[in-house]
């Protein structure tokens, strides 16, 4: 039997925990044989088929004071919750007045003559290299390069830094290897003198030659370390093994949202075609599908896979209304588990494991679920805690959003290759409905510090702002010192959104929303949605017209290239962590 064919029929299984034969033979343990079940005749109906299992009818119980609803809280709860969401949707059509304030005065003002031309030959770019070129050149005419060769900043510890740069350099010089290794010891680790703050990189297109003549010379001192004839090897071991550990790893992580997740390949390309690809990688929904090609692929096979005739291969959503509608009137879901088991084969490279990709790549693919009930935890999957667990059923389990897909269960590949249910048959679902960025699970298996994470979950996107630049994209004005727009504009788009969220949080806190097809949303917009560098793809109002359809070439070719065009500005970031790794 095919593995396509036991997730079938695993699906099928009724529930069988109070049955504990039936039990045991979904448990990935494999047991001998069981003797037949003599069943016997019982009295329970005078009409009931002696070989069928006939249940009582249980009478209706009454709730447990636990459960029992406090009498003020059934009376105001839907008038409270109705007023609460009325106020939502007053401050959500303010924010998004002022956020097309803000985009109208940028675009009126701020984006004119010299400087608009410069903006349209950064957007025009085919490589990082031409990137790179128009964005000094943006520099040079926004006057950035006086920021960039003066010491002085408020934003980190500048002096320290010029003490750890003049005294590894003087060691070195000295061949001082002690010297060295005492110095590093203590400069090595995340965010030293506060060198990755954010706020350094969003002044300019480009790093400061301050920060740049720092990390290259901790890069040439590290150098010096590893050729250095006067350490042992298990010294050089030690020290290094301890200044990876301080310094953390980068992880990239992608985010759900429909036809939304394309855009990831443009993000994925980019480091790829700069060798700086992280080694961890982790995905929700359509995320987890880019991130399973990855973590599956060699750097060869993704060059020539990450391509916009790939979209060939994308065709979740190819069925039409007809069949679709009729599956979604019959089962609450638009699409068939089995029939998107066997199309996310070819991403996986069949049925291949978490572990057997780790093996062949070396890369970490990390894919976040939940249980099918409301209470259990969230679920990271990967190499080492679900290391036999074949990846496609875990993108379907990430993948099943109330209405979309239904909740579906995890296979487990034995050592003679068969396929059993995971956990015991138990079902899952998509882990971003509670965690689209497992930030806390990636530092506690793999000690990332450094997530990169790559939002286009549409319910969030919109919500990405950053008043003061972001890295790589400085404002546009005030030789990128200023606010976007104003700084009153600014501080109200701030205000409003801390109001939406503590809004949501009532809502939430108070338990006033119902569970909507057996899931609770209240924490949908409550959660972590950035890392230590954010990107968010510019997207389309028809993006949101196919959020649920599938690309072609030229369309997804355009979104690769605007994927590529905003992950360019983080890429000088990255480079210097990867450098030191």
């Amino acid at each position: 039997m095919s593995h396509i064919q036991a997730f079938a029929k695993a699906l099928q299984a009724e529930d069988i925990a109070d049955d504990a034969s039936e039990l045991i033979s979904l448990s990935p343990i494999t047991s001998a044989p069981q003797s037949p079940r003599v069943r016997k005749v019982s009295a329970l109906s005078d009409f009931a088929p002696v070989n069928q299992r006939v249940r009582k009818r249980r009478k209706r119980e009454k709730l447990p004071d636990g459960k029992r609803q406090d009498w003020l809280f059934v009376l105001l709860r839907w008038p409270l919750l109705l007023f609460i969401l009325a106020f939502i949707a007053g401050e959500f059509g303010l924010y998004v007045f002022i956020r097309q304030l803000v985009n109208g005065k940028e675009w009126l003002l701020a984006w004119r003559g010299r400087k608009g031309a410069l903006r349209k030959q950064l957007r025009a770019a085919r490589s990082y290299e031409e990137w790179k070129k128009a964005a000094l050149a943006m520099d040079e005419h926004l006057k950035f390069q006086e920021w960039k060769q003066v010491d002085e900043d408020p934003y980190y510890d500048w002096r320290l830094v010029r003490k750890v740069r003049r005294s590894l350099k003087a060691l070195r010089e000295k061949n001082d290897v002690r010297g060295v290794l005492g110095v590093l010891e203590t400069c090595i680790r995340t965010n030293f003198a506060a060198v990755e703050s954010p706020r350094l990189y969003s002044e300019s297109l480009c790093i400061a030659d301050t920060l740049k003549a720092f990390l290259d010379e901790q890069h040439n001192a590290l150098e010096f370390i590893r050729t250095t004839p006067e350490l042992s090897i298990e010294e050089k071991k030690r020290f290094f093994k301890s200044a990876n550990t301080n310094l953390g790893s980068s992880a990239l992580c992608l985010s759900g949202g429909g036809s939304f997740g394309y855009y990831h390949f443009g993000v994925v390309k980019a480091f790829l075609d700069a060798n700086l690809l992280p080694r961890v990688i982790t995905g929700t929904s359509a995320g987890g599908l880019v991130a399973a090609l990855v973590c599956t692929r060699t750097d060869a096979e993704l060059r020539r896979l990450i391509v916009p005739e790939i979209a060939h291969k994308i065709t979740a959503c190819e069925e039409p209304f007809s069949v679709w509608f009729k599956r979604f009137w019959k089962t609450g879901a638009r699409f068939d588990s089995v029939l998107w088991a066997r199309k996310c084969t070819f991403f996986t490279r069949g049925s291949m494991t978490f572990r057997e990709a780790y093996m062949r790549t070396g890369r970490i693919l990390n894919i976040s679920v939940i249980p099918a009930d409301r209470h259990s935890p969230t679920k990271l999957l990967n190499y080492m805690t679900a290391p036999d667990t074949i990846i496609w059923s875990a993108l379907l389990a990430s993948a099943a959003v109330p209405g979309i897909l239904n909740p579906v269960v995890l296979l487990h590949k034995l050592k003679d290759g068969r396929a059993v249910p995971w956990n015991w048959g138990s079902k899952f679902k998509d882990g971003s409905l509670r965690v689209d960025i497992p930030v806390q699970a990636l530092n506690l298996y793999f000690n990332v510090t450094h997530p990169i994470v790559s939002q286009v979950n549409p319910h969030v996107h919109l919500f990405f702002f950053a008043p003061r630049g972001s890295a790589g994209r400085p404002v546009a004005h005030r030789k990128g010192k200023g606010w976007r727009g104003n700084f009153l504009l600014s501080a109200a788009e701030q205000w409003l959104k801390l109001e939406l969220t503590k809004n949501f949080k009532v809502i939430r806190d108070l338990e006033l929303l119902p569970p909507l097809l057996g899931q609770d949303w209240s924490s949908v917009f409550l959660q972590r949605f950035d890392g230590a560098v954010t990107i968010w793809p510019r997207t389309r109002v028809w993006d949101w017209v196919r959020i649920l359809s599938d690309p072609d070439p030229t369309e997804l070719e355009r979104m690769m290239r605007v994927g590529q065009l905003v992950t360019w500005p983080k890429v000088c970031l990255q480079d210097r962590r990867i450098a030191h790794r």
